[in-house]
């Protein structure tokens, strides 16, 4: 199909730049095609990145493993079942310093209990803490109030971190879907890279903002809406004055 392998993007970058591999060495232009990748990632939240991850919490346990390269969480389903074929219920997310005062009340301000946690069906959820390393195979927790009583199932929805373009990896979702923005993307790291000149910089940081808008319109608009459920949409055109 249409769109960028590896190898076309890294010659398409020299050929709009007019600088050569004796310039733009792969570790150089690598770096610009992640950095692009990351750009479009954190810009534009798209449907190839959303991924589901089961588990099963530890009773008495107040935490759970975040997958590895997560850029964050949509939501969280725990089923009390012992299987996810039953209906599940919804986590609610909220700041940790809420769920720290929910467990506060509900062990009450007097005693020894006082701060600490209460088991039973989890109700919220709240994000702490992150990778570290490159070695790391998580992207920090999620903290539960009440602790999990038992030990129930549940599924992590989630956006990962975008798939890398690379010799060992030719194409991507993004290669091939929105190869225009990620030329633009490139030839912003590449024009800045090379400190000008200004006006290409500034040309291809526009084409990337106006193909970023059409791109969004698609991922998070029409793949978002069906005919059936929302209507056809409809734009309205004015008549000629009279």
């Amino acid at each position: 199909m249409a769109g960028f392998t590896y190898a076309t993007l890294t010659t398409a970058i020299q050929d709009y730049t007019e600088v050569g591999t004796n310039v733009f060495t792969a570790t150089i232009t690598d770096q610009f095609i992640m950095n692009a990748e990351y750009k479009i990632a954190y810009d534009i939240p798209m449907d190839a990145d959303r991924f589901v991850d089961e588990g099963t919490m530890a009773a008495n346990v107040n935490n759970v493993r975040v997958p590895g390269e997560t850029l964050f969480v949509r939501g969280v389903e725990v089923f009390n079942a012992t299987n996810t074929t039953e209906q599940g219920f919804w986590l609610e997310k909220r700041d940790q310093t809420f769920l720290s005062e929910y467990i506060g009340r509900l062990t009450g301000p007097e005693g020894s209990q006082a701060g600490q946690n209460v088991t039973g069906t989890p109700k919220y959820y709240a994000m702490f803490g992150g990778a570290t390393g490159v070695t790391d195979t998580t992207s920090g927790s999620i903290y539960l109030a009440p602790t999990p009583d038992v030990n129930y199932n549940f599924r992590i929805y989630y956006n990962s971190l975008p798939q890398a373009l690379t010799t060992g990896n030719t194409t991507t979702y993004i290669s091939q879907y929105f190869p225009q923005g990620l030329l633009y993307a490139c030839l912003i790291e590449a024009y800045g890279f090379l400190k000008g000149p200004q006006d290409m910089l500034t040309l291809y940081t526009q084409k990337y903002t106006q193909e970023l808008q059409k791109f969004a319109a698609m991922q998070i608009g029409r793949r978002r809406r069906d005919d059936y459920t929302d209507g056809t949409i409809r734009i309205p055109i004015e008549s000629a004055p009279q």
